[in-house]
């Protein structure tokens, strides 16, 4: 018995022994991506442009790295918090861990001050900070590294134009084992070939991947036939919000949304948006920053149009809210 005994404890250590070096390896050789390109991105008026519309309108990075106030429809930005970070995503919203939006002003002790042009690009395009730490895909890397290259360095030439905002975020802390699974989710992005953009549908299918429509639209864990069949759900302290049927099924999608609809619809929640009216704590709410995307040009909200009616339709109806339960 005694033997039985040692055998299964040198059994037991060799397990740990082997188990431990998985998660150094783990630790050490992953996220495995190239070094930060060694790039200066020029701030040409017309670059800085062009990234002030991608950044705030379509790719809306300043959407999570800015504070929003949730007492209004919409979630509106609050004015002089653009690009400070510290949004934070944990737990109670379904999330595996503790997640924050870094801060990406300028500013260098607690922002991107010390990035150099390249960094901010591996970050864009590869989901790995400045110092190789995986950065958690709410942040849609994969979307973005679809990016044309010179819209990825108009984001750039914009974002190094915030005012530096002194704002230390803390570091994300994800639950184990997913803080292994998270270093091995970035990688070198692929290329991809230059999207045509005369075309309107084409522009928005670059738009609508740009802006990563697809990964609120899409239910969890479903297969790529319900790809923007709505009914994601977030979790939020006055309720469940889920999200729309973008598919043109005519039942429970936007098959029988005319052009000028879809667009209006963006211009009425935008003004919803601005209205400074106060909610209340169990009224409807909406997680998706209206404000920001009605900001796009209406030719591109057509474009997106043109090719949302290209999807295969989707049958899902969406119940879109379900308030919190009152507490006892």
């Amino acid at each position: 018995m005694k033997k039985v005994l040692k055998v299964a404890g040198y059994g037991l250590v060799g397990l740990l022994v082997i188990l431990a070096a998985g998660v150094v390896y783990m630790q050490y050789a992953f996220p495995n991506v190239d070094a930060a390109p060694a790039i200066t991105v020029k701030k040409t008026p017309e670059l800085v442009a062009r990234g002030e519309y991608l950044a705030n309108h379509v790719a809306v990075c300043i959407d999570c790295h800015s504070t929003r106030d949730w007492s209004q429809f919409a979630g509106p930005l609050v004015p002089g918090t653009h690009g400070k970070g510290g949004d934070r995503f944990d737990q109670t919203m379904g999330f595996p861990g503790v997640f924050y939006a870094k801060n990406i002003t300028s500013d260098k002790e607690t922002g991107l001050g010390n990035w150099t042009d390249g960094d901010i690009y591996r970050a864009i395009t590869s989901g790995v900070t400045k110092d190789g730490d995986p950065i958690f895909p709410m942040m849609p890397y994969n979307a973005y590294s679809q990016m044309r290259e010179q819209d990825i360095h108009a984001i750039i030439a914009y974002i190094r134009t915030l005012e530096p905002i002194k704002n230390k975020v803390p570091k994300s802390d994800p639950d184990f084992p997913f803080n292994l699974i998270l270093r091995t989710m970035p990688g070198t992005p692929e290329k991809h070939p230059e999207p045509v953009l005369d075309d309107q549908v084409s522009k928005g299918k670059y738009l609508v991947t740009v802006a990563a429509c697809g990964d609120c639209h899409t239910p969890q864990d479903s297969d790529e036939k319900m790809k923007f069949a709505g009914g994601a759900e977030f979790n939020l302290p006055f309720g469940t919000i889920r999200s729309a049927n973008l598919t043109p099924d005519n039942e429970t999608g936007l098959g029988n949304w005319t052009e000028d609809a879809f667009v209006n619809r963006f211009k009425q929640n935008q003004a919803l948006a601005m209205s400074g009216n106060k909610l209340g704590s169990k009224d409807f709410n909406s997680i998706m920053p209206w404000n920001m995307y009605a900001g796009m040009e209406e030719e591109d909200l057509r474009a997106i149009y043109q090719y949302l009616r290209t999807l295969e339709p989707a049958k899902n109806k969406v119940v879109k809210f379900t308030p919190a339960p009152a507490k006892s």
